[in-house]
């Protein structure tokens, strides 16, 4: 993570002087099964798109707040990064894309049995979106609804 200093000026502006949202209570749900029981999902803001699919819109005052479906057998180093944020450096997961979107280390944990299985379809969304309404109150709905109709029993979201 990078310290304000390293920032360029706009950034460190910025941050600065954005409103962050805060939610409270903040919505929670305790497991009703062992961990090796669980179907499990991954969301992860880190803009990643399997090639050839459509990339995030940067052009989009205030974050593209749109979500892509990456389906399970996708391999992550196939994956596109989209993510429109220079606030950090995407070196690293550029180098093993499993730092932000951590579909191998899900399968493995299935082989393992540690968890039960995973979803058929991941997410990806972006970060930095800094205009908010559209994702709370569409994006975020639709991601859930697609996670349940997957019969998924927790999510893991990886931010970045």
């Amino acid at each position: 993570m990078a310290e304000s200093s390293e920032l360029n000026l706009k950034t460190r502006l910025f941050l600065k002087t954005y409103r962050y949202r805060k939610v409270d209570p903040i919505p929670w749900v305790p497991l009703s099964k062992s961990l090796s029981e669980c179907r499990v999902g991954l969301v992860s803001s880190a803009g990643f798109v399997p090639r050839g699919m459509q990339p995030f819109d940067e052009t989009v005052r205030g974050g593209d707040s749109s979500w892509r479906r990456i389906p399970k057998d996708t391999d992550p180093g196939d994956l596109t990064d989209c993510h429109r944020s220079e606030a950090f450096d995407h070196t690293g997961m550029l180098a093993d894309p499993n730092l932000s979107f951590p579909l191998t280390r899900l399968k493995e944990l299935q082989a393992a049995g540690v968890i039960g299985s995973i979803v058929d379809e991941h997410v990806s969304i972006m970060g930095s979106i800094t205009v908010t309404g559209p994702f709370t109150s569409k994006t975020g709905p639709a991601v859930a609804e697609h996670f349940k109709e997957q019969g998924a029993d927790l999510v893991l979201l990886v931010p970045v």
